[in-house]
């Protein structure tokens, strides 16, 4: 932890945040702190809240435990305790070749470990690949309200779990569970990886509320398998964004989750050169193709409206479009890039084979 600490402060703030934050997790929890792995955990056996800063310290501390707390084989500890040795220190005055003629080599091995004599290499830990989490109620729960308490206390573990794998997650299950029937799933699927509790857990609930609880839940269980990488959001260094306003991905997530899936919708093109027909709603979050070798504008009117022509220049064109005879909607228009006195940029055409004047369609950024 010795660069932790540089991180965090001197080891009693550490100890008071790891305190703080396994009790909000509902952990019980012995924190020891020792100039060796091996030595800390035995230690953890015996004390809570100590911390060893040197050798001798240490050589004090690991003195007085129990042989069976040591940390050895069971069948070692037995046999020690039959001869009479009680703690850890009457088993250290012993001679080496003695407890080597009598014991395996591994109760030398980990004497040493414990004394810092024999490295020790630690494995680490490894998260499993997906998050399955269970709360099993006290009672039968008729209503979305009682189950509000456990769905947060799932999502507030999802969130934890995904953080310790540096991952989000896209898609996850809710399962409800019912004595005398089968369990409801709820599905709930995010258009991109997340992990904020608060977040997740919304968009859990807005799922939640719209479904009928048909039987008496007794359990509610979480599984997420899809756990992609999570990329967190650029925001600038100093971000004057208010606190009560929300980044449109999280947004969005609500919204899907309160109103449906197909009442939030993103836009795309197609494959149309009328201007108004030439985009689609679209549901999925697959990014829109951009158009390099032609300039369109990002505003369309409503409905064209007629320009002075003395007011404006003309600056690019004409671009004849002609499509459309297929659907009864047929379009013959020479279209120009305009600039007005003010200095703005429109898109604006005129109907081939009609005196009509120009016809402003839509706007520049």
């Amino acid at each position: 932890i010795e660069s932790s600490l540089g991180l965090f402060g001197p080891w009693p703030h550490l100890e008071a945040r790891l305190r703080k934050e396994l009790t909000e997790l509902g952990f019980r929890h012995r924190i020891v702190a020792a100039p060796n792995p091996a030595a800390a955990r035995i230690l953890a056996n015996g004390y809570d809240g100590l911390a060893v800063a040197d050798d001798s310290a240490l050589m004090q501390a690991l003195a007085s435990l129990p042989v069976d707390r040591a940390g050895l084989e069971p069948q070692a500890a037995t046999a020690l305790s039959r001869m009479g040795l009680r703690s850890l220190a009457q088993v250290q005055a012993l001679p080496r070749h003695t407890l080597a003629r009598r014991f395996d080599a591994s109760l030398l091995k980990h004497l040493d470990a414990l004394n810092g004599q024999r490295p020790l290499a630690l494995d680490f830990y490894q998260p499993p690949d997906q998050f399955d989490a269970r709360i099993e109620l006290n009672f039968d729960v008729q209503s979305h309200q009682a189950l509000l308490f456990p769905l947060r206390r799932l999502t507030g573990d999802l969130s934890a779990f995904l953080c310790g794998r540096d991952s989000g997650v896209q898609r996850f299950d809710l399962h409800l569970e019912h004595a005398q029937a089968q369990d409801s799933v709820i599905k709930i699927g995010l258009l991109s990886a997340e992990r904020e509790p608060s977040m997740l857990f919304e968009l859990a609930r807005g799922r939640l509320e719209q479904v009928q609880v048909t039987a008496p839940v007794r359990g509610v269980r979480l599984v997420a398998e899809d756990l992609p990488v999570f990329v967190p959001q650029r925001q600038d260094l100093f971000d004057d964004r208010p606190q009560q306003t929300l980044p449109w991905e999280q947004l969005r997530e609500r919204l899907r989750a309160r109103l449906g899936d197909e009442a939030v919708q993103g836009l795309r093109f197609q494959a149309d050169h009328r201007p108004e027909c030439a985009w689609q709603a679209a549901t999925d979050h697959q990014a829109c193709p951009s158009l390099n070798k032609v300039r369109r504008p990002g505003w369309l009117l409503p409905q064209p409206t007629l320009l002075a022509e003395h007011g404006v220049q003309i600056l690019m064109g004409p671009e004849r479009i002609e499509s459309g005879w297929w659907d009864g909607a047929d379009v013959r228009r020479d279209y120009y890039l305009v600039q007005t006195r003010a200095g703005q940029q429109g898109w604006a055409y005129r109907t081939v084979g009609q005196g009509d004047g120009l016809w402003l369609q839509g706007w520049f950024a």
